[in-house]
């Protein structure tokens, strides 16, 4: 946290936070919020690897994750936030931000994680949801959160709430199939295009049919694009679909513990975030999704699980 301290101080000081200049997210030196969104920026470009244990944060680092993002792979049936211990050891062993879950609304968790001392925490639909109707006041900790979304109203709904960086969030299931997050980054996508193209009198009753409120609509039409950083998360597993979510628009991913889930663990990170860094470059992406065979054999659905996922979806 002494680390995140500093690096607002730079940024306040330098100006660097001036994202955004509009009615919602304005200077640096005056704003809070400006100075989570610039926290928030430093992760563009970048993967988010999930990880359960040290060995497995290592790796991350080592193949140039962004960032990790602490899970608990010991719990059955409620999840919730991950012990602090496990917290506290990985982040003895690495040097990258460290982002962690808590539950929908479950504000002491979010209170816990901000006093260990992580960078970012991921109010997460991932776990269980501790508050059916209301989300956490983010304004309330000097900690960025982050917030997943399936359509522009809930992404700027949640920016509303003090969200820094949304999460563009497809498949829960570690399927590895990367359709819905295919879906939902399009709908998103799509319903900005669609602001883009109106009048200000439209953009009102636009506003009131997506349930978002007004002034971030207005803020993302001037914008061409969500006032805070993008990821997409759910069944990304190869360098391909890293690529994808990139070319469609997104700022970087999130990666699910299943990519370790292979025989070199290591070779199929690093490709998939040397794809989000070069998501335009052909030639990079068909190096780095060579000799990754063996490693996509555990994240392949049998016939059973498609016609599972399918039923699920329907």
């Amino acid at each position: 946290m002494v680390a995140i301290s500093q690096t607002l101080s730079a940024m306040a000081e330098d100006g660097a936070v001036t994202l955004y200049n509009s009615i919602a997210i304005t200077d640096a030196k005056t704003s809070p919020f400006s100075l989570k969104a610039g926290l928030t920026q430093i992760l563009r470009g970048g993967a988010i690897v999930e990880v359960t244990n040290a060995e497995h944060a290592k790796i991350a680092e080592q193949a140039g994750a962004c960032c990790l993002i602490v899970s608990d792979p010991s719990q059955q049936g409620i999840s919730r936030m991950p012990d602090p211990s496990l917290i506290k050891e990985i982040k003895r062993v690495v040097s990258i931000p460290i982002m962690v879950r808590a539950r929908v609304g479950h504000f002491v968790e979010a209170q816990i994680l901000e006093a260990i001392g992580v960078d970012y925490i991921d109010e997460s639909e991932a776990i269980a949801l501790a508050d059916e109707d209301n989300f956490i006041n983010k304004h309330n900790f000097r900690c960025p959160f982050v917030c997943g979304c399936e359509n522009l109203g809930e992404a700027l709904s949640r920016v509303r709430e003090g969200a820094a960086m949304i999460r563009i969030q497809g498949d829960l299931s570690g399927s590895g199939n990367v359709a819905k997050t295919v879906k939902n980054v399009r709908a998103v996508m799509g319903q900005i295009r669609i602001l883009n193209n109106m009048d200000e009198d439209e953009v009102f009753a636009f506003s009131k049919t997506i349930r978002a409120p007004y002034d971030l609509v207005a803020q993302a039409k001037q914008m061409g694009r969500l006032p805070v950083v993008q990821f997409a998360a759910g069944g990304i597993v190869t360098p391909a679909d890293a690529a994808l979510m990139m070319q469609l628009g997104c700022d970087g991913v999130f990666l699910e513990p299943e990519i370790f889930n292979c025989s070199d663990p290591y070779k199929r990170v690093r490709g998939i975030i040397q794809a989000v860094r070069h998501y335009n470059d052909p030639l990079v992406l068909v190096e780095t999704s060579s000799g990754l065979e063996d490693s996509n054999a555990n994240l392949n659905l049998s016939e059973d699980r498609i016609e599972q996922f399918a039923h699920e979806s329907a």
